[in-house]
């Protein structure tokens, strides 16, 4: 994808955080890098520092964590989405999770010495502000959700809350990934798909 198409993409995107007019677009753009992971390929790893955000223009990533040898999924992101280490990025201190291309992946990248110059443009600081606080208490909620989910739903009706709000998850992830986010073993996923398939 060309860069003014990526662009017009994150533009139409970032209207759900913060609106910006033409002239703080063009002085925000200027701050924008463009960035490619090759499949299986990682945008973060435990040990390092991560020093950008990515919008995911093209392309998915899951994050993960090993123990006892075993990657255990938690989460992933697809098209529209942004992702980074966020407790990294923001505190500088290094991370402790994988994220790994499942796909090609295309993003633009917003690094945390251009954020930090945004934020103190005059004319661009109010709403920096703005989107950081935003995008926060977006995946705040999205952490809760999960946490709730998992305290209160059993597997079965987490997977039909995947199969209701989640399909391109389905669609394009390894059966195995699915099971470890969803908090279950590889064999208890095919139960539950068999089960639920038996009762429609």
């Amino acid at each position: 994808m060309d860069k003014l198409a990526a662009q017009g993409i994150f533009r139409e995107q970032l209207k759900k955080f913060v609106d910006l007019n033409e002239a703080e677009w063009i002085v925000f753009a200027q701050h924008l890098d463009f960035g490619a992971i090759k499949k299986k390929k990682f945008f973060a790893q435990p040990g390092t520092v991560c020093r950008e955000i990515g919008f995911i223009v093209k392309g998915s990533v899951r994050y993960y964590h090993v123990k006892d040898g075993e990657e255990i999924t938690g989460y992933f992101s697809f098209e529209n989405e942004f992702v980074s280490s966020y407790k990294s990025y923001l505190t500088g201190l290094p991370g402790t999770n994988y994220i790994q291309a499942l796909e090609d992946t295309e993003l633009i990248i917003i690094t945390h010495k251009s954020m930090e110059a945004m934020l103190a443009n005059p004319v661009l600081g109010y709403k920096m502000e703005q989107f950081g606080r935003r995008v926060a208490e977006y995946y705040l909620i999205c952490y809760e959700d999960r946490v709730s989910s998992f305290v209160t739903k059993t597997p079965e009706e987490r997977y039909l809350d995947l199969l209701a709000t989640g399909r391109e998850i389905l669609q394009r992830m390894p059966q195995h990934y699915i099971a470890h986010f969803l908090g279950i073993t590889p064999v208890s996923l095919s139960r539950i798909r068999r089960r639920i398939l038996i009762e429609k």
